[in-house]
């Protein structure tokens, strides 16, 4: 807001100074309801990745885009100061929430003292979910962009039991997984998660929602797991097919996945003149039991 220099707001009529007034001390009591009742408890830390939203329309939207039906319990993965969290109590959910940071903990048992025991104070990539969650649950949360790909391994461990995930992340990171087979943004993660869940690509968030605000635009998908129970392959050779053809994208895959020594057949079947970015989940999976059927073979001979 400009300042009238003195000698100008001195002969300004007394009904305009005292307009000016109000209007000032409004724009104050409106910025002190817009802050964020958190910033002298929690201190945002950056090792954490801690970006702290503040926008409740935006937490009841994310909150809203989590579909639970039929119930289920819900984890929520680093609550922070509770944004999403009050709008899942609301929801009568049955709820749990892992946090890492201490002064987030502390924040969290004062103001939702109904859940305090629900509240687990830990790494969500190091605990021991079984004696947490048991049978099927939902994953909610605003996910730290130094560890998102890191949580999603962990989900994809866990795929027969999580439902459904939504959660909000770098906007690059967000449409990577969301990507289709011929995009340049199409990757490992795409891959692995798109075997067992449909992902969609639901909105962005810009970064002045957020204290302190991130470098990045972030954005809202939902991950809802499909009906394919397993792969018509080996799993973990479908893994590590999907990876050394990644690592290697501008090859094509008969040179990227020379490192894995396959049987010389499957060099020569048609999809190796593809990059890794051109297959489907189903080729890749297709691929995988080409390779599985010839070592199969192989080895019968020997």
């Amino acid at each position: 807001m400009q300042v009238m220099p003195l000698s100008e707001s001195s002969k300004a009529p007394a009904s305009l100074l005292k307009a000016g007034w109000k209007r000032t001390c409004s724009m104050a009591v409106d910025d002190v309801a817009l802050a964020p009742t958190f910033g002298q408890m929690v201190r945002p830390k950056k090792h954490l990745g801690q970006h702290f939203l503040k926008d409740r329309n935006i937490a009841r939207k994310i909150v809203d885009a989590l579909i639970t039906e039929p119930p289920v319990p819900v984890l929520e993965i680093g609550p922070g100061t509770g944004v999403l969290t009050e709008f899942l109590i609301d929801r009568k959910l049955n709820l749990k929430l892992v946090e890492l940071d201490t002064e987030s903990v502390d924040f969290l048992r004062n103001n939702f003292p109904a859940i305090r025991s629900d509240i687990i104070n830990d790494d969500f990539l190091e605990l021991e979910i079984e004696g947490i969650m048991t049978g099927h649950f939902a994953v909610i949360g605003n996910f730290p962009y130094n560890i998102s790909s890191q949580i999603f391994f962990k989900v994809l461990d866990l795929r027969n039991q999580v439902d459904q995930v939504v959660c909000m992340l770098q906007k690059e990171v967000a449409r990577r997984l969301a990507a289709r087979h011929g995009s340049k943004t199409y990757g490992i993660l795409s891959v692995l998660l798109q075997a067992y869940y449909n992902i969609e690509y639901l909105f962005e968030v810009s970064a002045g929602v957020f204290h302190p605000p991130p470098k990045v635009t972030s954005a809202v998908i939902r991950l809802t797991r499909n009906k394919r129970q397993r792969l018509d392959c080996d799993e973990e050779l479908f893994r590590r097919i999907v990876k050394q053809g990644f690592q290697n994208r501008r090859k094509t895959l008969r040179n990227a996945l020379k490192n894995l020594n396959l049987p010389a057949a499957v060099y020569r079947l048609e999809v190796m003149d593809k990059r890794a970015e051109q297959l489907s989940v189903e080729q890749f999976i297709s691929l995988t039991s080409d390779v599985e059927k010839q070592s199969a073979g192989i080895e019968k001979q020997g």
